[in-house]
């Protein structure tokens, strides 16, 4: 398959200047976009679990099933687009893309239909995968290479401050006093289940019992209802103002100053340093010349680590709202959950803004994330027994769990570089290869889910033996699977 090549009329790459930072603010200011929109999923999923009366966590975690899995569909098609619209296009259609997504919520809330939910999600996921396509490898690229982590860091910190500024918001617009309703809606549901078993119990259904109770169910069901229509109508007025910002900002983005960028010399480039960066071994001309993407190992085990990687971060910062109410935090908090988890992963992006690559080299930072990721899923699962709370709602084990945020901050500004390090001219496929391994914040979260089920097992073992072999194979990536190309180019051993 031909790697789609981002075009590129007008720069080389390289900015410097007023032109470089006007780049960087406004390339800033679509991860706080993209982040907002994004971690909005940690309020959505207790509160469509409520207001669309489902019964399961498998069934709420189709939230982020819907949105995730928009990045492996969506991740190919949206480099060969880009590639005839150029970057900045890409950006304003991915946003136009979002606003529609947003604008489908409208419907689904005056309905409380899931399913018109979960396609406005996955509309929001395509418009994403365009933005996250076109603006990872910009953001690398538009500056010196020796830096690139240090920009992807100050983007993660918008991405993250949005996420846990648009969680907290959101908790607090949908699930203010749902506890209350949570509990009324489980009393009427307790009514109208009693007067179904004395109607099942009444033989003729003519009689005066049955005629009353059936009456009665019909005016319990409807009181229910108009409660769980009210809880879902407080979706509307949020999402027509997201729909209004995004349209607004795809026209910004298209009236702004922000160039086009040639990703053919910026690989060349990149090539060029990984040559000098290996001594002259001739490890990237090597690399470059290797017939298909698939003749590059570290790549392909890369997509499965940025896969794994994404299903705990999900983990971690969305599903915590699910494992928090399984630990009896109540509705109305747990959709503030995600907003630790985030406030630790923008502590964790400072750190390496500070310690990248002056103190502890990326690969080195990945390794000891992954050993911290290990450490705090043994800390949630070991706590599960402790009764003792933090701020008078918040279990430590929960506590662990948004610690979970400070062990992945540091994943993805790893794992994408070390995973596309010296593959010339399938750069672009490269990446692109990397955005659809998104999906694993689909797909693990779900597994999560679904085996308490399966296994007969809690839902604190399930949540371990999700994450441990997650964490143990990021480590291995960092220790030994990002060298495996590297180590097939290099000559025996006389």
């Amino acid at each position: 398959m031909a790697s789609p090549t981002l075009p590129s009329p007008a720069s080389s790459g390289v900015q410097t200047g007023r032109q470089y930072l006007v780049s960087i603010a406004i390339i800033g200011a679509l991860f706080f976009v993209f982040g907002f929109v994004t971690w909005l999923n940690g309020a959505l999923i207790p509160f469509l679990k409520l207001a669309c009366d489902l019964q399961t966590d498998a069934q709420a975690l189709f939230v982020t099933f819907a949105f995730y899995m928009a990045y492996f569909f969506l991740a190919l098609p949206a480099a060969a687009i880009l590639a005839k619209t150029g970057y900045k296009r890409g950006m304003a259609l991915g946003l136009a893309v979002m606003a529609v997504g947003a604008a489908v919520s409208i419907p689904a809330a005056q309905t409380r239909s899931f399913g018109l939910f979960l396609t406005s999600l996955f509309i929001v996921g395509t418009g994403l995968a365009f933005l996250q396509t076109a603006s990872n490898p910009y953001i690398s690229i538009i500056g010196p290479l020796e830096s690139a982590a240090k920009r992807i860091s100050i983007m993660g910190i918008c991405n993250k401050t949005a996420g846990a500024i648009g969680s907290a918001l959101f908790a607090a617009l949908l699930l203010g006093g749902a506890k209350d309703i949570e509990e009324k809606v489980n009393a009427l549901t307790t009514q109208i289940d009693a007067l179904k078993v004395t109607l099942a119990s009444t033989a003729d259904a003519a009689s005066a019992t049955a005629v009353t109770a059936t009456a009665k169910i019909s005016e319990l069901t409807a009181a229910r209802n108009a409660d769980l229509d009210a809880l879902a109508g407080r979706v509307v007025t949020p999402y027509i103002v997201l729909v209004i910002v995004l349209a607004l900002l795809a026209l910004a983005v298209l009236r702004s100053p922000l160039p086009e960028i040639d990703t053919e010399k910026s690989n060349a480039r990149a090539n060029d340093n990984a040559a000098d960066d290996a001594g002259g071994s001739g490890d990237a001309t090597a690399a470059t010349a290797r017939p298909s993407i698939l003749n590059y190992p570290h790549l392909l085990l890369g997509v499965l680590c940025l896969f794994l990687y994404m299903g705990v971060e999900i983990m971690a910062g969305d599903a915590i709202g699910l494992y928090g109410k399984a630990m009896s935090v109540p509705t109305d908090k747990s959709g503030f959950l995600t907003s630790f988890t985030l406030g630790a992963m923008v502590i964790g992006y400072i750190g390496g803004i500070i310690a990248i690559p002056r103190f502890i080299k990326q690969e080195q930072a990945l390794g000891l994330c992954a050993v911290l990721g290990a450490v705090f899923t043994a800390g949630a699962y070991l706590t599960g027994g402790i009764t003792a709370i933090l701020f008078g709602w918040l279990p430590v084990s929960v506590l662990f769990v948004a610690l979970l945020g400070l062990a992945n901050s540091l994943m993805w500004p790893a794992i994408f570089p070390l995973a596309i390090a010296g593959l010339g001219r399938f750069t672009n496929l490269g990446s692109a290869f990397l955005i659809m391994a998104i999906a694993g914040g689909a797909l693990i979260p779900q597994f999560y889910a679904r085996s308490q089920a399966w296994f007969g097992i809690s839902f604190q073992l399930a949540f371990l033996i999700c994450m441990l072999p997650c964490y143990a194979y990021i480590l291995y990536y960092a220790l030994a699977g990002h060298k495996t190309t590297k180590q097939q180019t290099k000559p025996p051993t006389q």
